[in-house]
């Protein structure tokens, strides 16, 4: 299996740095994390079919996060999908998920492709999937509105991954990075909903993660130099900047 970062802007894309999103590949499933523009694009880059994506985790609902949820569908469906699709997220996350399709009367779509919604419950370490290749558990963390952070388990490796998305510092996430062999963490600046490089360091830190990947950063225009740097001074693991197309193997 291997992870794909398919964006690592903040809120905020740019050309070559799109919002944050991810998929996990392995040979049975494909799992999206997050859709905050049409993935279609990347996934075609990459050489990677519609058809193959199973899953899609949605962490809360902010539009960076789940604006293309719409679009992507629809383009599935256009292009012809037939296998079922599951989708999680929280109680908060799917409510307004349904709300959001049902403005676009997604029920009229002839022939739609099969859609499973699962209610992750908010609580620690919640069991969200287990298949062949992965296990996945989530917690929720601290941001604006309810958000939940992902831990992954690859099976055959016994390697692990944690994502933060976008939370500020808190024992939830350390628990869930717990001995990750890679965290990805969220570097958007310390402010209310969000942490700073630092703070990603001192989580990262705190979990006794090996390596520490910052993502969801300010870029561009708008981009904040330095921000590896930063983060080494509080963690002392291999720490990189998450970019597009980045491909971690598992």
């Amino acid at each position: 299996p291997k992870v794909i970062v398919l964006g690592s802007s903040n809120a905020i894309p740019q050309k070559d740095h799109d919002n944050t999103h991810l998929v996990v590949v392995g040979e049975n499933c494909t799992m999206l994390i997050d859709c905050g523009s049409n993935p279609l694009i990347r996934l075609d880059q990459l050489n990677i079919g519609f058809e193959d994506v199973t899953d899609l985790v949605l962490t809360h609902f902010h539009p960076d996060h789940v604006s293309g949820v719409p679009l992507f569908l629809m383009n599935m469906w256009l292009l012809g999908r037939q296998r079922a699709l599951n989708i999680y997220g929280l109680d908060y996350t799917i409510d307004r998920f349904e709300k959001m399709m049902e403005l676009h009367s997604w029920s009229q779509w002839p022939n739609f492709f099969q859609v499973d919604l699962y209610r992750i419950p908010e609580q620690e370490m919640m069991p969200v999937f287990k298949g062949d290749e992965w296990k996945v558990f989530a917690s929720p963390v601290r941001h604006i509105i309810p958000n939940i952070g992902l831990r992954i388990e690859f099976t055959k490796s016994e390697k692990v991954l944690s994502y933060s998305s976008d939370t500020e510092p808190c024992p939830e996430l350390v628990l869930l990075a717990k001995g990750a062999d890679i965290l990805i963490h969220e570097a958007a600046g310390n402010s209310m909903g969000h942490s700073s490089a630092s703070q990603a360091g001192k989580i990262a830190s705190e979990a006794d993660a090996k390596t520490l990947y910052l993502i969801h950063y300010p870029s561009g225009p708008h981009g904040t130099q330095g921000l590896v740097s930063e983060a080494s001074k509080t963690f002392n693991g291999r720490v990189a900047l998450a970019k597009d197309l980045m491909d971690l193997d598992f």
